[in-house]
């Protein structure tokens, strides 16, 4: 087989192969061994038929079809390896040639992975915003603690903002009923804004058995988008009776004897939630930085297959109806336009992004281990409610991870990125990033990130039976994704 490579773009090739007949013979005797065991001539058992009399009933343009269908993909990849090509998506191949007995000619367009010049990481600042917890951030926290061991009375009076209510709500639009808007004994916290627009407004100044009826737009059912009459009417009032915040709530709320101790330790909470949120926002930085310094070529169809999954998602959710769509912009005070302008900035953003960490990992040499992977899966399992092996198994059917994996290889180089970087705060002050981004380039979880979701350890003291698992099947899968 011969192949040769043209150049279309810095992110496209055209793959030129020409395979001669003889190499094909194995694949020819195979198709007619598969057709002998479907074609029933008679006088020969199933699979016995001799290969004239088989060639003879299907035509020999049926078989040679066949084997150009079984072969492409075998000589594409063949062509992709011998050229040290890193295709980015499908192909689009075509026949240009197939003279029988002489040899067959067909061509590949794909997208590749294009040359990324890379700046010296070890000379990339960061700057991030610096750590800082006031008072009114502990009192925040500690009034919603408050508030979690405050106790609900019965109150002789109309409802006020912050009481707790029962409600009965009914609807009509053109003064027809709303069945599915209609709802009895509902409980509302007032002025929380969780429910329909213009509902907090009227519940205030309601006692117990008044009604009053408000106009709002419906957000959801057969009537959305649709202006409609809405009655509530208040079966009960309650306020909330918030305990003082003293000593004794601190032994009540906590392992704490003392106000004070349970003031420091909010405190750190807090510090620690913003060391997360400073994590978070030196990562985006590193890549914003990057992309600033980096000219990384864009892969058209790569981008333009993003935004078209993001179009379809988004319509998909409204039954792909384009005037649903346009209303529900509408309402969030945008437009067609602004929409199509705004996804393909963010997938122009992301496909630019991965292509650059790609880059970066291989530069770097960045390996994903057994147990990034199965962290990973033990992670995204609790997130989606499954057993770590039912998700690996969800995944290997929907040919999912090789995606995982290269997420998990350009979490590990961003922080490997960070790690060689100087980061510093707006003030000057350097800031030590191993608590997140390891001492070695690897990419620590949020502390407690996994115990937030379950209550349980972190993913580094789960049994990790999945280990082998996960890794072969990633290898087996590929290994990196198609920068879809």
């Amino acid at each position: 087989m011969k192949s040769t490579v043209e150049k279309l773009s810095p992110t496209r090739v055209r793959i030129n192969v020409e395979v001669p007949f003889t190499e094909l013979e194995p694949d020819i005797d195979r198709a007619f061994k598969q057709l002998a065991k479907q074609v029933r001539l008679p006088g020969f058992r199933p699979g016995k038929a001799p290969r004239k009399l088989l060639e003879a009933r299907v035509g020999r343009g049926a078989v040679l079809e066949q084997v150009v269908n079984d072969a492409l993909p075998g000589r594409y990849s063949e062509a992709v390896t011998s050229s040290s090509l890193q295709p980015l998506g499908q192909p689009e191949i075509e026949v240009t040639k197939l003279a029988d007995n002489e040899e067959l000619v067909f061509t590949a367009e794909v997208d590749i992975r294009p040359e990324i010049e890379l700046p010296d990481l070890t000379a990339l600042g960061i700057t991030v915003d610096p750590i800082a917890v006031a008072d009114e951030d502990v009192d925040t926290e500690l009034e919603a603690l408050q508030k979690r061991f405050g106790t609900l009375t019965g109150a002789d009076r109309a409802a006020e903002t912050g009481d707790f209510v029962s409600i009965d709500l009914s609807a009509t639009v053109g003064g027809q009923d709303v069945p599915e808007a209609a709802t009895e004994g509902l409980s509302h916290e007032v002025g929380s804004g969780q429910l329909i627009e213009g509902l907090d407004d009227a519940i205030v100044g309601l006692a117990e058995g008044e009604s009053r009826v408000f106009t709002t737009t419906l957000v959801a059912g057969e009537h959305a988008g649709q202006e409609a009459q809405v009655t509530v009417t208040v079966k009960s009032v309650k306020r909330r009776e918030l305990p003082e915040l003293d000593d004794d709530f601190a032994q009540l709320a906590s392992e704490f004897d003392t106000i004070d101790e349970l003031r420091d330790d909010l405190r750190g909470k807090v510090g620690q939630a913003k060391r997360i949120q400073q994590a978070e926002q030196i990562r985006d930085k590193a890549i914003e930085v990057l992309l600033e310094q980096v000219e990384v070529p864009l892969p058209e169809k790569i981008v333009q297959g993003q935004v078209d999954d993001t179009l379809h998602n988004a319509i998909h959710a409204l039954d792909h109806d384009e005037d649903k769509f346009a209303d529900a912009l509408a309402e969030q005070g945008s437009s067609r336009e602004e929409f199509d302008a705004d996804n393909r900035s963010n997938a122009e953003k992301a496909v630019k992004t991965q292509l650059l960490m790609d880059a970066i990992a291989d530069q770097l040499e960045i390996q994903v281990g057994q147990n990034d992977l199965t962290e990973r899966l033990v992670l995204m399992s609790r997130q989606y409610g499954l057993e770590p092996q039912q998700l690996l198994q969800v995944l290997q059917q929907n040919n999912q991870l090789p995606a995982m994996f290269a997420d998990v290889r350009r979490g590990l180089t961003v922080a490997a990125v960070v790690h060689g970087a100087t980061v510093t705060d707006t003030e000057g002050t350097v800031i030590d990033t191993t608590e997140f981004f390891g001492p070695s380039g690897e990419q620590a979880e949020a502390p407690a990130a996994a115990e937030a979701e379950t209550g349980t350890e972190t993913a580094a003291d789960e049994e990790t039976a999945e280990d082998d698992d996960v890794a072969e099947a990633a290898e087996a899968s590929g290994g990196a994704d198609d920068t879809k």
